[in-house]
């Protein structure tokens, strides 16, 4: 229980749905409310495709280019904090990751669920390589299942909130949100820091 919780929290803190929210809203407000349930089916079940490919297959490609996953948690904790450090002050790019060409494909397109929702608002490069260190030090088929289930829960309810993202919209109204995201940034600044840190107490024992 206390493995799912620890994955689903900081899962939870990395992607940060209630803070796509505004983003949602305003790439689907031509949309109507059927159009909008299936694009949060749609994002929901591509962030599931991307993070449990990234938990199972993500250490492979670390050993194809030598990576270490010493190196992949320091370099995992600094976007994680990066992202944190963003997020609490109130600077987070709703772009991240966008050209501005892609941005302008994407007004264009009615296909959104993938890009930039799922990849890479969502599902960045910080719960990619969150979930690879993951996997490194949780393999037993008991972790993995568990790792497993909170990456479906996790999934499951970023689909209520962006199906919901009307009404949490006008619920907590944009100072509400943005309080939300704050609150959330610290937190993932707190899990990019630790992982900082257990790498580079790794590295000293090693010594």
């Amino acid at each position: 229980m206390e493995l799912f919780i620890f994955l689903f929290a900081a899962l939870f803190s990395v992607l940060n749905p209630i803070g796509t929210v505004p983003i949602f809203v305003g790439l689907t407000q031509d949309y109507t409310k059927k159009e909008r349930s299936k694009v949060s089916m749609l994002t929901a079940i591509n962030v599931f495709i991307i993070l449990i490919i990234s938990f199972f297959i993500g250490q492979y490609v670390l050993t194809f280019f030598g990576i270490t996953i010493t190196a992949l948690r320091i370099a995992g904790g600094i976007i994680i904090a990066s992202s944190g450090f963003s997020l609490l002050n109130g600077k987070f790019n709703k772009n991240r990751g966008i050209n501005k060409k892609v941005e302008e494909d994407i007004q264009s397109r009615n296909e959104i669920a993938l890009t930039p929702l799922a990849m890479p608002m969502l599902a960045g490069p910080g719960s990619i390589s969150l979930l690879i260190a993951f996997y490194q030090e949780h393999n037993s088929t008991n972790d993995i299942l568990i790792s497993s289930l909170a990456i479906l829960v996790v999934s499951f309810v970023i689909f209520i909130i962006l199906r919901s993202a009307d009404y949490i919209a006008k619920f907590l109204g944009a100072s509400g949100i943005v309080a939300v995201s704050r609150i959330i940034g610290f937190l993932t600044i707190s899990i990019g820091i630790q992982y900082i840190i257990s790498s580079v107490l790794a590295i000293i024992r090693g010594i």
